[in-house]
């Protein structure tokens, strides 16, 4: 982290602060990663570990108010780098098109971005926090579950760039519309600076009455500009063709690459160390992660979240590399759609139905909407148990659901189970 003189902690008087003065070189909030020169700030019942963070030489600080604390913190940070800040929002893909870009730019440039999906009050500032006196790029996540969320995490972090991953149905039980979808994603654009750069989806509709600033750049990414070629991905990029192996095989990550390769080039970083930032790419755990099977089949762990869009994406993808397999979808509830909820979880069921799946495990209350007459074979459970016999060697298998469903431990255990398949 930038150096910070204890001095200018302390002014800020954020609550009870412990230690011996001098210079900061770090702020966390996990009192096992903290150590001499860091400051441990206690969140929740961070307060309980208080002396152990002392104990490895860490100052500590029991802020008075944790959220308030954090932006001050992140904020006395940021004003010390001269880095470019990137604004990662959207409905979808916001976490991977993040890590995309983060390890993009760190072939290029020192870099720092987000851990996970650290996208909120704490987490954001967290971010901030780790910027270095050499980095050059910072790329932050940001989330929103309400207007005026994303507006209050730029006036910390301060982007020089908003990247619009999608807008789409999501967190509509806070929210209200897709509409009002937009305009809270939108605070990220709003807040640029003159001189600043919206990078957004060709055909957002929802977002056109926000990009009307004369002193901004606006780039839009387009799906159609990429296309498979052979194993690869061929992208045309500003007039320029990039043809990639990414790490991944489903079309929608391909989708959040172009993004995050628009954002890439807007920064004005070299084309030519693209090749060598897609070898370092890491995705966050259990967004796509595809696990080869005993007898040819593979399962599919995309449980951290779902929502409309991302829940057709994956069933399309599923259908694109099965290959000839018998297809089974294991899908949770989509949560926080509000009223709308079960037309949305019906529609799902039809494009099941119009895809042709074989199999539909509907996993929760929210998820009985899911089953559909035209879907040869289908089973509602109350929790992720009791589909064991539905499943065959040769498989292809997706599990997806919002992240409240809980079903992220179910691919593990269905690779378990494969295992058994071949003493059949």
């Amino acid at each position: 982290m930038i150096p910070v003189a204890w001095a200018e902690i302390a002014s800020l008087e954020l609550g009870a602060l412990h230690g011996e003065g001098g210079v900061v070189t770090g702020i966390k909030a996990d009192s096992r990663l903290v150590g001499p020169g860091d400051l441990f700030v206690a969140l929740n019942t961070g307060v309980d570990f208080v002396d152990e963070a002392r104990a490895c030489g860490a100052a500590t600080l029991v802020p008075d108010n944790q959220f308030a604390a954090l932006a001050a913190l992140a904020g006395l940070v940021r004003s010390k780098s001269g880095a470019k800040v990137v604004a990662v929002v959207g409905s979808t893909g916001k976490t991977s098109t993040k890590d995309i870009l983060g390890a993009l730019c760190s072939a290029a440039v020192p870099t720092v971005w987000a851990e996970g999906n650290q996208n909120n009050e704490i987490g954001l500032p967290l971010t901030v926090c780790r910027l270095e006196q050499d980095t050059e790029v910072l790329v932050t996540e940001m989330g929103m579950r309400g207007l005026g969320q994303i507006a209050d995490l730029c006036a910390i972090a301060r982007p020089h760039l908003a990247l619009v991953t999608s807008i789409g149905p999501e967190h509509l039980e806070l929210v209200g519309t897709v509409d009002d979808v937009a305009r809270a994603n939108a605070e990220a654009i709003e807040a640029l600076p003159a001189g600043g750069v919206a990078v957004v989806p060709a055909g957002a509709v929802e977002l056109e009455p926000y990009l009307g600033r004369t002193d901004i750049e606006v780039r839009r990414f387009d799906p159609a500009a990429i296309e498979r070629d052979g194993g690869g991905w061929r992208f045309t990029l500003t007039e320029r063709e990039l043809l990639l192996d990414l790490p991944f095989r489903a079309r929608h990550m391909a989708e959040n690459t172009l993004a995050a390769l628009t954002a890439y080039d807007a920064l004005g970083l070299p084309l030519d160390r693209v090749q060598q930032g897609v070898k370092q790419i890491r995705l966050s755990p259990w967004r796509s992660e595809t696990t080869e099977l005993p007898g040819g089949g593979f399962v599919v762990n995309d449980a951290y979240n779902a929502n409309p869009t991302s829940m057709r994406a994956a069933l399309v993808d599923l259908t694109e590399r099965a290959g000839g397999r018998r297809r089974v979808a294991i899908l949770g509830e989509m949560a926080e759609l509000g009223d709308a909820s079960v037309t949305y979880h019906r529609e799902i069921g039809s494009l099941l139905a119009e895809l042709d799946i074989e199999v539909l495990v509907a996993v929760g209350d929210g998820a009985r909407a899911y089953l559909e007459p035209g879907v040869a074979e289908m089973r509602w459970l109350p929790g992720p148990d009791g589909f064991d016999d539905l499943l065959r060697e040769g498989d292809a298998i997706l599990v997806k659901a919002s992240r409240a469903v809980g079903l992220e431990g179910v691919p593990d255990r269905i690779a378990k189970l494969a295992e058994t398949w071949l003493d059949r």
